[in-house]
């Protein structure tokens, strides 16, 4: 029987402030499979957990990631941010989507995929996000596991799947339909979509078969897969 991937978006974004480890342990205990997280550097080219470019939207602090130290990230947010290690160290044994946002360029995409290394979590980590962040991935590591995040209804391009040679393509949920997904499975791909948080979308999207739903309620995810 198909089983549907379960990946909670950011943790569990409704109750618990996203990327931190409260929010990925609580998404854990509702049954999430795979947990996806944002990783950017700070200053001194530590990973950590972040989606946005400052700490405005989570933190109430107009400050630029990109301009502060780990250090003084850590005392800002009383150590709320954390990085990628710590983040690995408290999801062992579960597995992890590491979204690169904002367009990392080559050095930053190398930086994290050897922390990912040095933590020997290579084998349970899998990235997103576009193809130019993808291809970096690739060459880092030529045996990751990639989702290639698309936001056309037009199929990517045969020469892009080549270099990138994703096991995922991973579109926004409004784009799919069942054309679409017969589409990707004709091609060798798992489907997985972002961010349908209402139980309809869901349900919508389980009949049509995809592989795997990203949410920010992972818990009526959940239940709707158990039904």
């Amino acid at each position: 029987m198909r089983t549907v991937t379960a990946v909670a978006h950011r943790g569990d974004p409704y109750r618990v402030r996203e990327n931190t480890i409260d929010s990925l342990r609580s998404a854990l205990q509702l049954g999430a499979d795979v947990v996806e997280i944002d990783v950017r550097l700070t200053r001194d080219k530590v990973p950590v957990l972040l989606h946005d470019e400052t700490l405005k939207r989570l933190w109430e602090l107009e400050r630029p990631l990109r301009s502060l130290s780990s250090d003084e990230v850590r005392g800002l947010t009383d150590g709320g941010v954390p990085t990628l290690a710590e983040a690995l160290e408290a999801t062992k044994d579960t597995r992890i989507m590491v979204d690169l946002p904002g367009e990392p360029d080559g050095a930053a995409v190398r930086r994290i995929v050897e922390v990912i290394r040095e933590c020997g979590a290579q084998d349970r980590v899998y990235y997103c996000a576009g193809a130019p962040a993808m291809l970096a991935v690739r060459a880092a590591d030529p045996a990751a596991e990639i989702a290639l995040t698309w936001t056309s209804v037009a199929p990517p391009r045969p020469a892009v799947l080549d270099a990138v040679r994703p096991r995922w393509l991973n579109y926004r949920f409004s784009l799919v339909d069942r054309a679409l997904t017969a589409r990707v499975h004709r091609g060798g791909h798992l489907l997985s979509v972002w961010t349908p948080d209402t139980r309809r979308s869901m349900r919508r999207l389980l009949d049509m078969g995809v592989d795997s739903i990203t949410t920010n309620r992972i818990d009526a995810l959940c239940a709707l897969r158990k039904a």
